[in-house]
């Protein structure tokens, strides 16, 4: 399981050194995809696979799960860890998510999510937690 949240940069070559808790669960090899909120998501090969089948089960005659199914596996990139511990982000995902030098690594279960710094600064602001999880109770999420 990913947690925990974790500042890096990433290079002019669109590298980013992953941190060491990470690299062991992910292995040598990773999906990076567009992810929620202006983030990437990256998963380990189990969780990828997990993930894209959750996806290709749904019915493709709906054009709202074409259209996720696009988003999802269509935006997809597999990646690997080099020696040195960094891994390759491709342009056009660090161009989805406006990824500058800084980022922000935060592990959120089976996956993690991968954030612009400053992005990350605006969407980290957890004051209305209490009521969110109120919220989530009513739909049946306890805590």
């Amino acid at each position: 399981m990913f947690k925990g949240e974790y500042s890096h940069s990433i290079d002019s070559k669109g590298r980013l050194i992953m941190p060491s808790k990470f690299r062991e669960l992910l292995g040598n090899t990773f999906t990076v995809t567009k992810g929620f909120d202006q983030c990437l998501m990256a998963f380990d090969q189990e969780g990828w696979e997990q993930f894209e089948s959750k996806l290709r089960s749904q019915p493709i005659n709906d054009p709202r799960v074409r259209k996720v199914q696009r988003y999802f596996i269509g935006g997809a990139k597999e990646t690997e860890i080099d020696k040195q511990g960094r891994a390759l982000i491709p342009g056009s995902l660090r161009d989805h998510a406006k990824l500058g030098k800084e980022i922000v690594l935060v592990g959120v279960g089976s996956f993690i999510e991968i954030w612009d710094k400053e992005v990350w600064e605006q969407e980290a602001s957890f004051d209305d937690i209490s009521s969110i999880a109120e919220e989530l109770q009513g739909l049946g999420i306890e805590f």
